[in-house]
């Protein structure tokens, strides 16, 4: 197989440095293309650990930002998963393989040139039928699907939108990077009933969510 290799020595070193810590995230990391959801004129350095360039001034996130955000998302099989962002597509087929079999997930990209290549990533990837890509405004989630077991945002938001937490099961979770538009905190947002509980998870960088419950550009 093309980049075994490099895929097995990338999820060592994740797991050497502590950002995999289950057998199932190991598994998903070790059987998900990266390569595939890259462009083809960085594809050769799809397996170091860094973010990069997917075209129109995104991103795919760095292997060890994937794992961290899988394994906070504490995924398991037959779970309804919203992800806000879709990008390339490739976070989605992480998490599809942790929700396999009966789960799914459904990716919001507000981009449609994106959206469209993250379709045709997950249909080479064999992610397809588990994963569904649309194009639409993130911030306000995806009411008609809802409520989802696990809600995780891939952009950077002002604050955590309140539809998304509106979104959830009672006992769902929520992850989403929030602060400015150069950093922000991992947060965790679990509902319980009415109230929410929140956990701040550690520092990172995202691009920014654009849309009526995130960043406005002008």
């Amino acid at each position: 197989m093309p980049f075994e290799k490099e895929r097995r020595l990338l999820v060592r070193r994740l797991l050497r440095h502590g950002y995999i810590k289950s057998e199932g995230v190991q598994r998903a990391m070790e059987v998900v293309p990266r390569h595939l959801f890259v462009p083809e004129s960085v594809r050769p350095r799809a397996y170091v650990d860094s973010p990069m360039p997917i075209g129109v001034g995104q991103t795919i996130s760095a292997p060890h930002m994937v794992a961290i955000m899988v394994e906070a998302s504490e995924l398991k099989p037959g779970m309804g998963v919203l992800e806000i962002g879709g990008g390339s597509g490739y976070h989605a087929a992480v998490m599809a393989e942790l929700v396999r079999p009966g789960g799914s997930i459904l990716t919001i990209e507000r981009l449609p040139l994106l959206a469209e290549r993250a379709r045709s990533n997950l249909e080479a990837a064999g992610y397809s039928q588990t994963v569904e890509v649309m194009v639409a405004d993130g911030s306000l989630g995806y009411p008609k699907n809802a409520p989802y077991d696990r809600i995780v945002v891939t952009c950077a938001a002002p604050y955590v939108p309140g539809p998304l937490k509106e979104q959830l099961v009672d006992g769902g979770k929520l992850l989403a990077p929030v602060g400015s538009m150069g950093y922000q905190e991992l947060l965790r947002v679990t509902r319980e009933g009415d109230d929410f509980e929140v956990e701040n998870l550690g520092g990172c960088v995202f691009v920014p969510l654009l849309g009526e419950h995130g960043f406005r550009m002008e």
